[in-house]
């Protein structure tokens, strides 16, 4: 076999190693079995909810079972059909069997990559919001470029991205939007998004054609699952109704049908413009239930708080991400260290790279200061 096919195959073989060791790989039939059992059971069905659970759950780690045993299956004939050929003399079967694999990494890299969603709401879907900060109408302007870079990786990833409120900026852009994204692991890809964002270029609204520094903020947090109770007594939540303020055609509304609802321990504040008030007051309070139930897992995950905390104002020294278009073109993460010359790609969704190198990070329990050291 060739050095570069035996790379190949031993880079098949770690990637399949650590997706066994995510899902438990040696105990996965027999929890699949007992998931069986429970559904199989005529009692399960009295409980619709808890039913539709277990149903999930049994699809997700029976997807997990079959991508283990499909890995493994076709790394094994492919590496059996090499050898073959090698022993026959026969190119043809060996070059088909070396492309094969080369298109198994990188199905199986892909797959390494999903295994590091296992946190404890990685497959939930997801809350957007997204602030324009210091800067003005360039921040503004940044901001609904955020917001389209976003909605274009969602919908990559084939997501159902719903636009629950927004706020339009004085003189361009955006001040603010919240989306709610729905699709696998949504939640567990954009977590790593959360953090102020920086943005370099020549100003479009400068006459003087002059580089701008500008800042928005993103913060990503869990859909609140139905099992998941989250209780709000009455006394600690405002809520006030207003005319929202949308940029226009179907976003405008003609009464004050748009609900803000502030939650007065942690003073989180929450929106939903859409026409109908009582949806708003609805979806503003589901909207509530995730950010509370994010503080939660923010007090028991301490590498997702020191992120949060990090965060802090959308201004300078508080970036996680720079995009520079102006003097040169580079997208650099400042936790990971990863970047790419291509801007435009980057603005049009492509962020995998980036959310890939921040779980790689995270597993590997290290800190953003640990990983500017290894720098």
């Amino acid at each position: 076999m060739r050095a570069e096919t035996q790379t190949t195959v031993e880079a098949i073989r770690k990637s399949l190693k650590l997706v066994g060791q995510r899902m438990d790989w040696e105990t996965a039939p027999h929890r699949l079995e007992e998931f069986n059992a429970m559904i199989e059971a005529g009692d399960i069905w009295s409980d619709p909810a808890r039913a539709q659970k277990l149903m999930r759950d049994r699809q997700v780690l029976m997807d997990k079972v079959e991508t283990y045993r499909r890995i493994d299956r076709d790394l094994t004939d492919n590496v059996e059909l090499i050898e073959l050929g090698e022993a026959e003399g026969d190119a043809a079967i060996v070059a088909e069997a070396e492309e094969s694999l080369k298109s198994l990494r990188e199905f199986a890299a892909a797959k390494e990559l999903e295994a590091l969603l296992d946190g404890e709401a990685d497959g939930n879907d997801t809350f957007l919001e997204i602030n324009a900060g210091a800067g003005g109408t360039e921040s503004c302007d940044w901001a609904s470029m955020l917001a389209r870079m976003y909605v274009r990786w969602a919908e990559k990833k084939g997501y159902k991205v719903e636009m629950q409120s927004e706020t339009a900026g004085d003189e361009a852009g955006i001040r603010s939007v919240s989306y709610k994204v729905s699709g696998p692991n949504a939640y567990g890809w954009l977590k790593s998004e959360s953090g102020v964002h920086r943005l370099v270029r020549i100003s479009p609204y400068d006459s003087a054609a002059r580089r701008h520094t500008s800042f928005s903020s993103v913060w990503v947090y869990p859909v609140v699952d139905d099992n998941i109770e989250i209780v709000i007594p009455d006394n600690e939540i405002r809520i006030d109704t207003y005319r929202s303020s949308g940029a226009g055609g179907q976003h405008v509304n003609t009464t004050d049908s748009a609900v803000r609802i502030t939650h007065l321990p942690t003073n989180i504040v929450v929106t939903s413009s859409m026409k109908s008030q009582h949806q708003n007051r609805e979806v503003a309070m589901n909207a509530l239930r995730s950010r509370l139930y994010q503080l939660e897992l923010d007090k028991r995950n301490a590498a997702i708080n020191a992120a949060h905390e990090s965060k802090g104002d959308a201004g300078w020294g508080n970036q996680i991400r720079s995009y520079v278009l102006q003097p040169y073109q580079m997208v650099k993460d400042l936790r990971t260290s990863y970047e790419t010359s291509d801007t435009q790609g980057v603005l049009d969704g492509d962020l995998d790279g980036f959310m890939a190198a921040t779980l790689a990070m995270d597993v590997a329990g290290k800190s953003r200061a640990d990983a500017n050291a290894d720098e």
